[in-house]
């Protein structure tokens, strides 16, 4: 079974979306099991939070490094280790054209009195960023809107051969049978027998 790995970045503001996210997904592989692929989301829910000779954030750069697919969600701000976890993934694509990088900004009502100027500014600056790295962001008002645009975009990336579906085995071996009964004693030829490939009756075939 081909596996690809998608990584999930975003701050927790977006909680809710996050976990429909992971839904998506998971629908997403019973549509393609019979592909033979599956779709190995990674969040930084999985990790463990326990003590390690490496901060956790390591861990988490280390698990974007060895993805295929690299998606971030952000809305009203832009945290430091959400921008941290863009960067790592940019800085890899460069030097090796992975993993894809998927940008999504939920566009929704900032209000400027719960909002803090600090992020305000983290939003601003992170967009600045992208424009002059010429990686341009999708917006998407509600999670509907991103499952349907990020769907595409699987499709896309199948459609272009980076995931290969694989032909289904049981399909492939019903092509074309070859049907021998040569050896059948009660075979009773008094109906209609169909075949799409060759069929062999042998001496002992008998009518109704």
């Amino acid at each position: 079974m081909l596996k690809k790995k998608i990584f999930l970045a975003s701050s927790s503001e977006l909680k809710g979306d996050r976990e429909h996210f992971e839904i998506f997904i998971n629908r997403k592989n019973k549509d393609w099991i019979g592909k033979d692929i599956f779709l190995e989301l990674i969040i930084w829910e999985d990790f463990l939070d326990a003590v390690s000779q490496t901060r956790l954030q390591d861990e988490y750069n280390k698990a974007i490094e060895e993805c295929d697919i690299f998606v971030m969600l952000f809305a009203t701000k832009v945290g430091q280790y959400t921008e941290e976890e863009f960067e790592t993934a940019f800085k890899k694509f460069k030097a090796s054209n992975k993993p894809f990088i998927f940008t999504y900004f939920k566009d929704t009502q900032i209000s400027t009195e719960n909002a803090s100027q600090k992020d305000l500014l983290s939003l601003e600056r992170f967009q600045k960023k992208l424009i002059v790295l010429e990686h341009f962001y999708t917006t998407y008002k509600n999670i509907d809107e991103l499952k349907y645009k990020f769907n595409q975009q699987l499709d896309k990336l199948a459609a272009n051969g980076f995931i290969e579906f694989k032909p289904n085995e049981i399909f492939e071996s019903t092509q074309n049978p070859t049907i021998d009964i040569s050896d059948s004693k009660n075979i009773v030829a008094g109906s209609t027998i169909s075949a799409g490939g060759d069929f062999i009756v042998g001496d002992n075939a008998s009518r109704k």
